[in-house]
This record gives C-alpha cells, sequence and structure tokens, in this order.
C-alpha cells in the first residue's frame, strides 16, 4: 500500500511539473531552445516552394540536396505532405462548385459524374450483397481486395492482356482509382523523382506528383487544328504527341510516366504509334522507371480509332491496354476503377493491376492507409462484373450500351456547342473517348463576354488570373440562363497558362440526361441569340444615330 502510494505521489508531481528542470515561461527558456530555433530559421529561409524552374518542370522541392519540408513555427506545425503542396487556395471545383450554388438555375455540365441511377443490375446486385448473410459483406475483407472481386479482375484483365493474371498478387483493390494512383506514386518516387505528365492533364496528377516528393515534368500535347485560322472562323482538331518533345523531358531522373487514355479533359485516344514512342521513351529513363496507365474511361470509347480493329481490347473497343504491349507488362500498372462504368461515381471502387514486384508494395502499403475498400461494394461489383456482359437494353452486352448511349449524348451537346459559337472536334475523322468535350471558343460566343471580365486577379484561378477561358466560364454560369462549364486553365501548367494555351479552351461534360443537355443546349442558344441581338442593335443606323450625342 506504502508502495502504491509513493507511485501515485510520484505521478503527481510529474503532473504537476515538479520535475521540470526549465521554466516553460518564454522569459527564462533555456539558451539551447534559442539556438535550436536559430538552426530553424536558417533552414526556413533555405527552403523556397515557390519558385518555378524552366522547360515545364516545377521545382517544388528543396534548393539544397538532400533537405526536407522543415517543421517550423512559421508553416504552423505543418507536416511534410502539407508543405509539398503549397500554400491553401481555393481550386476550380471549389470555386464553380460556389457558383453553381449562388445561381441554382445554371445547366451544370461541369464536374464528370453521371446525373442519372446506375443500371439496374449493379443496383439489384448491391441490394443481394447486402442481404447476403453468408458472404458477411459487412465485415472487413482482405485488403488487398475481396477474394470474388479480385478473381473476376484477374480473369477480365487476363482476357485484356491475354496473359494469366494472378488474382492475389498481380491485383490490388482501392479506394476509387485516385488512390490506387496515390499508392502507386507512393510505392515508385522518392524525393527529387521525375513524374511526366501529358499536358492538359487531370489537374488531381500534379498534387499527388507533389505528395510524393516528386517533380511533375510537363511534355505539351500540340493541338493540331482541321484548318488554319482565320479571324473569324476557327475550327476543331487533333491533340497530338510528338517524340521529340518527349524524349527531351525523360531523363534518368524520370521514375514514372503517367499516361491517360481515354484521355481527361480532351478525350484523346492514344494511338498505337504514340504509346510506343512512349515504351521507347523508357530506355532514356531511370531503369526502375514504371508507366502509370490510368484507363477509367477505357469501356466509354465512342469514336474508336480506324486502325484499332485487330489490336482492340476484348469488351473494350478502341482500346489497347498499355500493358498489352511487347515487354510492358513488368513495367507497367494499370489503373482503373468502377465509377465511370457503371455511372457510380460514389461507389469509389478502384484498383491496380500489375507485375507481382509492384503490386506487392502496394499491398504492403493498403493496411496502413484505409484497411479495405468496402465489402459490400467490392461484393456487388463482381457480382455486376458478370452480369454486365449480358444482353442489355437491346444492346449485346451493358459495354455496348454505353458506349451507345455516350455517342448519342455526345453528338447532342456537340450540335448545341457549334450552335453557339464552338468548334468542337469531328468525330468522324478524330478518335475520341470518356465523357468530356474540350470545346475551342470561338469569335461569335467570345463577343459576348464583357472585356472587362479577362485577366482580373482570382485566387482560385492558375496564377492567381482569370483568363479568357476562366472569365468566359464564369461569365456564362452568371447569366440568367447559365450554363457552368470547366475552363481549361487548370488542366495546363503555370507556365503553358502564362503564354496563353488554355486561353482558347473550355471543357463541357456530356454525362448528362437527355433533359440537362437539352437544357443546356437551349441556355447556349440564348446567350448566342443575345449576342446575336446586341450585333444588330450596334450596326443599324438607328443605332448609330443614338450614340453620336453620347459621345
Amino acid at each position: 500500500m506504502k508502495s502504491l502510494n509513493a507511485i501515485t505521489l510520484v505521478t503527481l508531481l510529474a503532473s504537476a511539473g515538479a520535475f521540470s528542470t526549465v521554466p516553460s515561461t518564454p522569459q527564462t527558456r533555456h539558451p539551447i531552445h534559442r539556438t535550436r530555433r536559430a538552426k530553424v530559421s536558417l533552414r526556413e529561409r533555405v527552403w523556397d516552394s515557390s519558385s518555378t524552374g524552366q522547360s515545364g518542370k516545377d521545382q517544388d522541392v528543396p534548393k539544397v540536396a538532400g533537405s526536407s519540408p522543415p517543421s517550423n513555427l512559421a508553416s504552423g506545425g505543418a507536416g511534410q505532405a502539407t508543405l509539398r503542396l503549397g500554400a491553401s487556395t481555393p481550386t476550380v471545383w471549389t470555386e464553380f462548385s460556389r457558383l453553381a450554388q449562388e445561381h441554382p438555375g445554371v445547366v451544370n455540365l461541369g464536374q464528370g459524374f453521371p446525373d442519372w441511377l446506375p443500371p439496374k443490375f449493379a443496383i439489384d446486385s448491391l441490394v443481394e450483397a447486402a442481404l447476403d448473410s453468408a458472404q458477411s459483406p459487412h465485415q472487413y475483407t482482405r485488403p488487398a481486395g475481396h477474394p470474388n472481386l479480385v478473381r473476376k479482375l484477374a480473369t477480365r484483365y487476363g482476357k485484356h492482356m491475354r496473359r494469366d493474371v494472378d488474382p492475389f498478387t498481380e491485383v490490388a483493390v482501392t479506394v476509387g482509382a485516385s488512390q490506387a494512383l496515390y499508392l502507386s506514386l507512393q510505392t515508385i518516387i522518392q524525393p527529387g523523382d521525375e513524374v511526366i505528365l501529358f499536358e492538359p492533364f487531370f489537374d488531381l496528377y500534379v498534387s499527388q506528383v507533389k505528395l510524393a516528393g516528386g517533380t511533375p515534368v510537363f511534355v505539351p500535347l500540340t493541338f493540331v487544328p482541321y484548318e488554319d485560322d482565320t479571324e473569324t472562323v476557327v475550327t476543331g482538331g487533333d491533340w497530338v504527341l510528338e517524340a521529340d518533345k518527349l524524349k527531351q523531358a525523360v531523363t534518368t531522373r524520370t521514375k514514372a510516366i503517367l499516361l491517360n487514355s481515354p484521355h481527361n479533359p480532351t478525350g484523346k485516344i492514344f494511338t498505337r504509334d504514340e504509346m510506343e514512342m512512349v515504351a521507347e521513351a523508357l530506355e532514356l529513363a531511370n531503369p526502375d522507371c514504371v508507366v502509370l496507365s490510368d484507363e477509367v474511361y477505357k469501356y466509354i470509347v465512342h469514336s474508336p480509332p480506324k486502325e484499332r480493329a485487330s489490336e482492340e481490347s476484348l469488351f473494350c473497343r478502341g482500346h489497347v491496354h498499355f500493358a498489352s504491349l511487347p515487354g510492358m507488362w513488368d513495367r507497367t500498372i494499370t489503373i482503373s476503377s468502377a465509377g465511370k462504368t457503371f455511372s457510380a461515381t460514389g461507389w469509389q471502387v478502384g484498383w491496380c493491376v500489375g507485375p507481382n514486384h509492384l503490386i506487392a508494395r502496394i499491398h504492403q502499403l493498403l493496411p496502413y492507409v484505409q484497411f479495405c475498400a468496402s465489402t459490400v461494394i467490392q461484393e456487388a461489383l463482381a457480382r455486376s462484373l458478370t452480369r454486365a456482359d449480358e444482353p442489355y437494353e437491346g444492346h449485346a452486352s451493358y459495354y455496348d450500351f454505353l458506349r451507345h448511349t455516350y455517342t448519342r449524348k455526345r453528338d447532342l451537346l456537340a450540335s448545341a456547342l457549334i450552335d453557339a459559337g464552338f468548334a468542337v472536334p469531328d468525330y468522324d475523322r478524330t478518335a475520341g473517348g470518356g465523357f468530356f468535350i474540350l470545346a475551342r471558343i470561338g469569335p461569335k460566343i467570345l463577343s459576348s463576354l464583357p472585356e472587362s471580365r479577362i485577366n482580373v486577379p482570382n485566387d482560385a484561378a492558375p496564377n492567381g488570373e482569370a483568363r479568357q477561358d476562366w472569365a468566359l466560364c464564369q461569365w456564362m454560369a452568371e447569366q440568367d440562363s447559365g450554363v457552368l462549364c470547366i475552363p481549361s486553365s487548370p488542366f495546363f501548367s503555370s507556365l503553358r497558362v502564362a503564354e496563353g494555351v488554355s486561353d482558347e479552351f473550355v471543357r463541357v461534360a456530356f454525362c448528362k440526361t437527355d433533359d440537362t443537355i437539352d437544357a443546356a443546349a437551349k441556355a447556349l442558344q440564348t446567350l448566342a441569340n443575345a449576342q446575336s441581338k446586341k450585333s444588330l442593335v450596334n450596326d443599324s443606323p438607328s443605332a448609330h444615330v443614338q450614340e453620336s450625342p453620347r459621345r
């Protein structure tokens, strides 16, 4: 009892600070604290995350080799990942979500999620999975993936890749494709390594590369219009990967090349020749360089390349899996998810498929990031994959129905955009996939935009300035008959934005109901008609007479 009382007394004294040898008040801080603070201050001056290098390479890495972001009072004690991302500012998504809320009548063609229910067989699969007590899908499952799902994925990708895929060593299930990409980068990249991104790019890629400690290196896709532009006419065109630009960007510091086909935001499908350029570039890269092939839109190839008939993937008409190219399986992590395919972006189940030596690292991290993706959703998806191959709504399979649906919606929206004064791809000559159109701003619609809206300060816009693309999208969303589109500048590097490359384009989503697309068409036409009436008034003799007294 005496011993217990002694322990209690010691505990109480310790908690009261009786054993502290250094007073905690600032006035009497021990000299060693001041010395340590001085060293931290020096490191703060060395660390500079705001500089931008040349050749399109973001230099958000320490100026001194081997240094790391400091834990300091000026940063509020922020961790390394937070410091790598830089100052917190609004994003294009927060800004345009705000506009949608402030203008409830706006027709939203912004974010890429369908505004309809998943197919009935997917919902039935979800209900069945939730009620299946024998499978016990409401508890934890295997961190690397629910057994029923990884078996289905391995069988399917085995047919895609024309090889045997081991479900338990070559497949990893994640919380959406974003986490699949995050974990892939975390297992590949060391601080200072470089990652090739084809520009324009999905904006998430840049931040994920930085979170892994890597440096994004941008390889621009070249926009080639169908015809030479004039002051009054602009056309659609193709986005082309040039071999020279890729080879110039790849160095022995290149540890990953991020390939997204079908591509967001352009809808581009990389040709076989372009994929072979990527494969050849690996010879110039670090020996451990890996291609991360983001293929979330592989089932939505609405305009397949004409040369692909003999080489396209089973089930995915017009799509070629990069990992299926000769010698590329061992150097590729294929990333995909269920959200886009089954119109269920909230299900949040993604996956990585690749060789064991790459997937094993992801398996190692998974339990520490999130023990497992939702067991119920994984089980529902496993059942849905089987049913998707069956006839659906008068089509040979659900995938055929999906392509037919998106082709029709694409054409509806493309016609509305053309009528309003935008230029869009000609899908009889340009291959296309996904559910976005990167529309080119024509003089007709641009003339509607007040010049006072262009190049004004905006914290959410790239480089803090609302250039032409951003200004037009914001102005269209704020009109009485408004349409919300996404400016293209967030999909380009700061350097290319400053050069004005993104000024001409806006991203428009057609993963919307026919009613939504019809409403968007009417709103776009209203904007175009308002400008036509304005031009007629300004050009009429009476208009000029009325202007004279005001001069």
